[in-house]
């Protein structure tokens, strides 16, 4: 009897054992999950890291910043040799007068050709005159043919009758042979009047043609008014390109640059860190259950032990950090070990001097409270 109860015990305490695992292995995550404050040291101060680099070539003239100074917005930092640059912005603006030349000379050569347009139709209506004047004539002096002929046929009857001398009768024939000339005359004027008639006409054409030309001229002077000024602005931003400032304010890494060195598009120049700081903690999955964008936060810094920072969660990543990764796993196949995922959560910190001089890298700890 003694001998059941000494097995009796060690089975019993056993059983509790093994139901207090199984318990705890069971609700872990749902325990670990309800905690009010989540903890957790893979943590570190975070900031906007911003290459700097060159557009464009040439050789550093000078670097106006040390290592790890101190800048504001819109500091110089790099001047890069700009003769070549500045030789560019002068021959476009040069191009760019040339071209507006161009289209001021197209233009007042319009002008000239509306006045030969003007000076033709004149001309037309003079030609269309002399035409009028010409045929007035012309009736004028036919009426002295039919009156000189009736006046010659008149006085060679009386000549025949011995009624008028032969003076009179050859005074009559020379009237009628005049103005017979004279009508020929008036009829080669109005020939003469409306071939100058059609040369006018044809000159007010080719005139207008001219114009014509000068016209369609004018939209391709302008095009190409376009694409020089589209030069210039493009040699303009090219020499901008010769100063590299500070985006902002901050500080600059080391430099790695120097004066005379031949840079390239693409050559970094310096590393600018920027004054916004806050912290990305890498909370294991089981601890997010509860946490929301909104909690409060206590961050405490490696480097400076006792001093402890607020602020709250901004955002939480919409992935775990794996699948961010180069190479994300892929578990579809072979054995397979489950491991806990991390969650990147960004931590706003509050807005002071001493937040602003943490340097970015730096290990903190970072305690979430997920419920007042």
């Amino acid at each position: 009897m003694n001998r059941l109860k000494h097995l009796i015990i060690p089975a019993v305490i056993l059983l509790m054992a093994a139901a207090l695992v199984f318990t705890i292995m069971r609700n872990w995550n749902s325990w670990e999950g309800g905690k009010a404050e989540q903890t957790t040291d893979d943590a570190y101060v975070r900031g906007d890291l911003t290459p700097l680099s060159t557009k464009v070539a040439g050789l550093v003239r000078e670097v106006k910043v040390s290592d790890y100074q101190q800048v504001h917005k819109g500091d110089l930092l790099v001047q890069l040799d700009d003769d070549d640059y500045r030789a560019q912005v002068a021959q476009a603006t040069a191009a760019v007068e040339a071209a507006k030349a161009a289209i001021e000379n197209n233009l007042r050569q319009r002008h000239l050709q509306d006045a030969r347009i003007a000076r033709a139709v004149e001309a037309i209506d003079q030609a269309k005159a002399q035409i009028a004047a010409a045929e007035a004539g012309e009736k004028a002096v036919e009426a002295d043919v039919v009156r000189t002929h009736a006046e010659g046929v008149r006085q060679a009857a009386l000549y025949q009758a011995k009624s008028a001398t032969e003076q009179r009768l050859e005074q009559a024939v020379a009237d009628e042979n005049r103005t017979a000339a004279l009508l020929e005359s008036r009829k080669a004027d109005i020939e003469q009047a409306k071939t100058l008639l059609r040369s006018d006409d044809l000159a007010v054409e080719a005139e207008r043609r001219s114009k014509e030309v000068l016209e369609s001229q004018d939209a391709q002077l302008l095009a190409d008014l376009h694409a020089r000024e589209a030069a210039l602005t493009a040699a303009q931003v090219n020499l901008g390109y010769t100063q590299i400032f500070a985006p902002g304010d901050g500080s600059v890494g080391e430099r790695q640059v120097r004066p005379g060195q031949l840079v390239s598009p693409g050559t970094q120049v310096f590393t600018f860190v920027d004054r916004t700081r806050w912290v990305q903690a890498n909370y294991r999955e089981t601890q997010l259950t509860n946490v929301k964008a909104g909690d409060s936060a206590d961050v405490t810094i490696d480097e400076y032990p006792g001093k402890v920072v607020h602020g709250k969660v901004l955002e939480i990543s919409p992935a775990s950090g794996s699948q961010f990764a180069l190479l994300p796993p892929d578990n579809a196949t072979g054995n397979y070990t489950k491991i806990v995922q991390r969650i990147p959560v960004k931590i706003a910190l509050e807005d002071s001097p001493f937040v602003t001089s943490l340097r970015p890298g730096l290990s903190v700890v970072v305690t979430i409270r997920t419920r007042q």
